[in-house]
């Protein structure tokens, strides 16, 4: 089941001690993870780099339908960028919750494939109602036209800190980002006509409050002081780390 959804890939509630599986690190695996598995090894279609592997990281090939591990082998399972390639989505989802307690998955957002669209991504994806909605993006004739992932993942995080704030404080634009325990609840390729609306169908209000609902000023400059307060203190790391 769906336990809540973090702000990013960085904001997990991971204990010192779980054993942690990544299925899909690519070229840029968690920092926490203790494994990380990856299904090619010969080709970087599916990522923007070549496989990476940190210290005291063990790294195994592996397809993520089928992997290679007992039942609840570990506390953690992170899929970042991931879930969006498989040819399986389901078959991917149950293994994923058999050999891990708890986990999180993390998906370009219905919008985020419109603006950066990507040849190798099968599926696009929306949380509704608690569950992920897996659509074939060939289903709902989406193509890989005008790319603005350059805009989008590189020069706004880097350069622009209105972006940045964006980014914080309303991340349900770009990304899908999902925690879960013991299960998670999915449905792969629709039939029901009001699910398929929002993959179809141009966004009204209605569709945005649904996924945006409105928030108090208040709200709104607390969302935003804290914002500007994490991005001071990932600027101070970062001029640390130098």
């Amino acid at each position: 089941m769906k336990t809540r959804n973090p702000q990013n890939r960085r904001k997990l509630r991971i204990n010192k001690w779980e054993y942690v599986l990544e299925v899909g690190g690519g070229h840029n695996p968690h920092s926490r993870s203790n494994v990380v598995v990856d299904k090619y090894t010969d080709t970087n279609y599916h990522r923007s780099g070549d496989i990476k592997v940190l210290k005291n990281q063990k790294f195994m090939q592996a397809d993520g339908e089928n992997l290679p591990f007992t039942d609840k082998e570990f506390d953690y399972v992170i899929c970042n960028q991931v879930a969006e390639h498989v040819d399986n989505p389901a078959r991917f989802l149950d293994e994923i919750t058999r050999v891990g307690k708890r986990g999180y998955i993390e998906t370009p957002s219905l919008m985020g494939e419109y603006l950066f669209p990507k040849e190798s991504h099968k599926w696009v994806v929306l949380e509704i109602d608690g569950k992920l909605v897996f659509v074939e993006k060939s289903k709902v004739k989406m193509q890989a036209r005008v790319d603005f992932g350059d805009m989008f993942l590189s020069y706004l995080p880097k350069q622009s800190i209105g972006y940045k704030i964006l980014q914080r404080t309303y991340p349900d634009i770009m990304t899908v980002r999902y925690e879960w325990k013991d299960t998670i609840d999915y449905i792969i390729n629709p039939e029901d006509p009001e699910l398929l609306r929002y993959f179809l169908e141009p966004w009204d209000m209605e569709k945005n409050l649904k996924f945006f609902p409105r928030r108090p000023v208040l709200k709104e400059v607390y969302e935003t002081l804290k914002a500007v307060i994490d991005i001071a203190i990932s600027y101070a790391k970062s001029r640390g780390a130098q």
